[in-house]
């Protein structure tokens, strides 16, 4: 067994201890011999989240008519889709493909940063997204003075800011512990969980505030997306005209749909710590990688105005036919 260490002596007791400073990334369980497999899956899932992310980004600064709150909201969605698939995709294409399993010191704390920095972005992003709708339903002739582009830029930025702060301090819990090895971490890449199985300290109390903070912040952003929807049917269900209830129908169901696809993994993974392995890998798997690729395809899909946008930046009516078909 390979381990990448360095000696250091305490000063105070004078006792000789050895540093972690690269760990190994033992990758997906149970995967044996199916590594070529899975890499052309997942790089065609990559391929496919930055291709998309990045078209709707390019149909949303091109064109005007996609100027406003609500597209505002969904190019941020598109740049945290792409920074949060390729925190561990392209570790893990390395890793199945050329069997790079080695991750320096530093490289770890990023994925541990990033991962928590941009997950819990998104979690506040979505939330913001439904008080947007919840203003565009609810409150119509209100909504452009309500959702004016400072107000906008300001719950933006906030879910940057307060997610980075939130970051900060869990990976900062997780490396203060010293690790002394083995340094083989059993996953795919670095999370606060399986590192910390490593340290050569007591982590309970550290396992135990980054369990309750991580599962904090989704819960609260679940239950305010959940009033939210709650005040939108209401007024949906007063609405006279039929025309009426299926526009905000249409326009919150995409929502919903990627709301459902980022809150399930995250429910699974956080609230059932006794959930095997097997279990756990895969639903990681799919919030990492899948779900970035599907959000561009659902808002597409569901969306006129985004299929209007990528057929005008495109120049011709096939790429129109072949998402309607």
């Amino acid at each position: 067994m390979c381990y990448f260490l360095f000696a250091y002596r305490n000063r105070s007791h004078g006792e000789n201890f050895t540093v972690v400073t690269h760990f190994i990334l033992l990758g997906i369980p149970h995967t044996e011999g199916l590594q070529n497999i899975l890499f052309i899956i997942f790089l065609i899932f990559y391929m496919c989240t930055l291709l998309g992310n990045l078209l709707i980004m390019t149909a949303i600064f091109t064109d005007s008519r996609l100027h406003t709150p609500m597209y505002f909201f969904l190019c941020n969605l598109s740049i945290l889709d792409i920074g949060f698939s390729s925190v561990s995709t392209p570790k893990m294409l390395a890793n199945l493909w050329a069997q790079s399993r080695m991750i320096s010191l530093g490289g770890c704390m990023s994925q541990v940063f990033f991962y928590h920095f941009l997950g819990n972005t998104e979690c506040l992003l979505y939330t913001v997204m439904a008080y947007d709708r919840y203003i565009a339903i609810c409150h119509p002739l209100r909504y452009l003075i309500i959702m004016n582009w400072k107000v906008c830029a300001i719950l933006a930025a906030g879910t940057w800011f307060t997610s980075s702060f939130h970051a900060t301090i869990l990976t900062t819990l997780t490396f203060s512990l010293p690790y002394c090895g083995p340094s083989e971490v059993d996953y795919f890449f670095c999370d606060i969980f399986p590192v910390v199985k490593l340290a050569c300290a007591n982590a309970v109390i550290i396992e135990t505030v980054s369990f309750t903070n991580i599962g904090l912040v989704p819960m609260t952003c679940f239950v305010l997306i959940l009033a939210s929807y709650v005040r939108i049917v209401h007024s949906v269900l007063r609405m006279s005209s039929g025309e009426g209830r299926r526009k905000a129908a249409s326009t919150c169901a995409s929502h919903l749909t990627v709301v459902t696809l980022f809150f399930g993994p995250c429910a699974l993974i956080y609230t059932q710590p006794s959930l095997s392995e097997i279990l756990v890998t895969p639903v990681q798997i799919f919030g990492n990688v899948v779900t970035p690729m599907l959000n561009p395809v659902i808002y597409t899909l569901r969306n006129k105005e985004v299929k209007a946008a990528l057929t005008r930046l495109t120049g011709g009516k096939r790429v129109s036919q072949t998402i309607t078909h």
